[in-house]
């Protein structure tokens, strides 16, 4: 371990840290250009395979930038993605990124450092860095903006420069430094762990936005929401933020393992896809999209009485139509993401003809990711951390998630040399509660991936 770290780890204090030098090259989770094309007919995309953990060089970084000391990080499904080449290489993102020259042209690597989502300590700053100091406790948001582009100020999704850190950018959180725009930090809540903090913003504003936000479904009290993979990183947050709102959270999942998760965080109609015959490898046929619209729509009203108002969906293609179907006249169906694959079907005369609607939703802007974070730090949201593996693990953490393996969020220590640490503020975790703030840690994985 360098210096830097070691101060670190002994609680050094910033003077002592802006002393000591950045280290020449760091541990982190990474891709390799020469592996592009590894799983070309391959069936089982294996990311074990694709993600290496090694030194990289540390990278200069712009005058808006910031160098954070990892502590801890998360597995989210881009870095699968990422590990799997596909729907194309991110070195076709980074080459991409590069081409607007100056300090962009350190993204394109032969190598790509992923990780969308970090909890740490700032150890260096650049020159035109005003907010942010060397010792601040933050957690990383993973959009990155160009706050010279005009729809950047009406809302930086909108942003043609917009990229998803460790994703569509190099230098990501699954590593013991990230470099990162000082834009995308925020305050890490002081009751939290290293570990529950790295895990939850990516997924926690994800939900934000399409749920809650006005460039969302803008849900209200009494809002029926059905939620496809309530017991997932999304899900878990989505179910939380309906209940906030007085809504009503119906979760849809495959197992009763999954079942005993949602039973725990409050959600108040569980249905196991499995009891009531949606479950099987059958072709999704127009006419078998239907049939299980029908057959979801029976349950929904049989436990709530009526149709769903908003349908939280980022499954994509094995549960889109069906979510076309099942919600009600003038509902919403609102989507981020497509990880049974990309290429959906529906039937559009049950979208025109009753006045339905699509929003397309992508990660939150810094003002939400703010808000969301907010209700963090007072205790209102709260982590669904379950499993935890070590930086040199990563792949098998990877693999959990690849293969659906997982609970909730699936957390990597970095620099942490364990679980627990991180915490300022015992006096605010005591009163909120050990139980709420780890409602899914007793569903941790014993058995190996």
């Amino acid at each position: 371990m360098d210096s830097l770290a070691e101060a670190l780890l002994a609680d050094a204090g910033p003077e002592e840290l802006e002393r000591l030098a950045l280290p020449g090259e760091y541990l982190a989770a990474h891709l390799r250009a020469s592996d592009v094309g590894m799983f070309d007919g391959v069936p089982d995309k294996d990311v074990r395979k694709s993600l290496h953990v090694g030194m990289v060089p540390m990278p200069d970084i712009a005058p808006d930038e910031v160098v954070v000391a990892v502590m801890a990080s998360s597995i989210n499904y881009n870095t699968v993605w990422s590990a799997t080449f596909e729907p194309v290489p991110t070195f076709a993102f980074l080459k991409r990124n590069a081409g607007q020259g100056g300090y962009a042209a350190r993204h394109d690597l032969p190598y790509h450092v992923v990780g969308s989502d970090a909890a740490g300590v700032v150890v260096r700053v650049g020159a035109g860095v005003r907010r942010w100091r060397v010792g601040d406790h933050a957690v990383v948001t993973c959009v990155q903006v160009d706050d010279e582009e005009p729809a950047t100020h009406a809302d930086a999704m909108l942003g043609e420069q917009q990229r998803i850190w460790g994703f569509e950018t190099n230098f990501g959180g699954l590593a013991h430094y990230a470099v990162v725009r000082a834009g995308q930090l925020l305050p890490k809540p002081p009751h939290l762990t290293w570990e529950e903090a790295a895990g939850v913003m990516l997924t926690a504003a994800t939900s934000y936005r399409m749920l809650v936000s006005d460039a969302g479904s803008r849900i209200k009290q009494g809002d029926v929401v059905l939620i496809w993979g309530a017991a997932g990183g999304l899900g878990a947050f989505a179910v939380q933020l309906v209940k906030n709102a007085g809504g009503i959270p119906v979760g849809v999942v495959g197992s009763e393992r999954r079942a005993d998760v949602l039973r725990r965080l409050g959600c108040d109609v569980i249905i196991n896809r499995g009891e009531i015959g949606m479950g099987g490898d059958d072709p999704l046929t127009p006419e078998r999209t239907i049939e299980l619209g029908k057959r979801l729509g029976r349950e929904i009203r049989r436990q709530v009485g009526e149709d769903p108002h908003v349908v939280f969906d980022y499954i994509g293609r094995a549960t889109f139509g069906i979510s076309v179907f099942v919600v009600r006249k003038g509902g919403i169906v609102i989507t981020c993401g497509s990880s049974t694959g990309y290429d959906h079907h529906f039937d559009n005369r049950y979208l025109w003809m009753n006045l339905k609607r699509i929003i397309g939703s992508h990660a939150a802007n810094l003002q939400e990711q703010a808000e969301c974070n907010r209700l963090v730090r007072l205790g209102r949201l709260f982590p669904t951390l379950c499993d935890v593996y070590p930086l040199e693990g990563v792949a098998e953490a990877a693999r959990l998630v690849q293969t659906n393996g997982h609970i909730g969020k699936v957390g990597v220590l970095c620099l942490a040399p364990e679980e627990g640490l991180g915490v300022t503020d015992p006096e605010l975790r005591s009163r909120i509660g050990e139980q709420r703030i780890n409602p899914l840690r007793e569903f941790r994985r014993t058995e190996a991936v």
